[in-house]
């Protein structure tokens, strides 16, 4: 599904992402584990074309897609829910949902079925329609950012820290969200600290550090791997 061969990423002259090599196979979790500051938003911002790679590849179902504008990918498949949710705060749920839908405004019909699905994923999103999302708690955001990523029907939807600053309880329901969308087959790749939930959840995962793949495995052996234990889930 995803492909990425020896990408990097920069910002000025700070290398944020260093010969970055990974894959996403179709219907994988794929998780991103690292500390603040590692190149975990960065990377995932250059996937979406938000920001230009300094050098590497992108694949997206073997289709090189290194120079695709952002706008292109979303029709190839895929959908970002960014870091701090990105919510348009002065544009109603209703009509976040809509914006997440741009490729169908000619479709009014399917764009309807969606918000109506997106309503059933997430009730309480119906109960806030038609309030504006400036306004809407901060896990309300948090699945109407998700929502609004899947209103593309993504084939590979990517999460950066979704339970960034939520209440427990919340934080329980995106990460039931999250199985869920897996068990309907889709496939996802998600950048979270709470290590501990993104490995349980994911088939496969990666430890990035100042910029640079150090481990990868499966979900289960990171999160028994004594280094990812002391660093990210707090054992010794």
């Amino acid at each position: 599904m995803l492909k990425l061969e020896s990408v990097a990423l920069s910002y000025g002259a700070i290398n944020a992402v260093k010969d970055v090599s990974l894959e996403v196979r179709p219907g994988e979790v794929v998780t991103i584990i690292g500390a603040n500051g590692a190149g975990k938003s960065t990377l995932l911002k250059g996937i979406v074309g938000l920001e230009p790679l300094a050098s590497g590849k992108i694949y997206i179902e073997g289709q090189d897609c290194t120079h695709t504008p952002a706008h292109a990918r979303v029709r190839l498949g895929v959908a970002l829910s960014p870091e701090g949710r990105g919510v348009f705060a002065d544009q109603t749920v209703r009509e976040n949902l809509m914006l997440g839908a741009y490729t169908l405004r000619d479709q009014p019909e399917e764009v309807e079925a969606r918000i109506a699905r997106e309503f059933r994923r997430f009730s309480r999103l119906q109960e806030r329609q038609d309030q504006l999302a400036g306004t809407l708690s901060g896990g309300e955001q948090q699945m109407l950012a998700i929502s609004r990523a899947l209103m593309s029907d993504p084939k590979l939807l990517l999460l950066d820290e979704p339970s960034l600053g939520l209440a427990p309880l919340i934080i329980a329901d995106i990460f039931r969200t999250i199985r869920e969308l897996r068990e309907a087959g889709l496939t996802l790749l998600l950048v979270e600290q709470m290590a501990n939930q993104a490995l349980a959840v994911a088939d496969r995962a990666y430890v990035l550090e100042t910029g640079r793949i150090t481990l990868s495995g499966s979900g289960r052996e990171l999160l028994d791997h004594p280094a990812v234990r002391a660093a990210y889930l707090g054992a010794h």
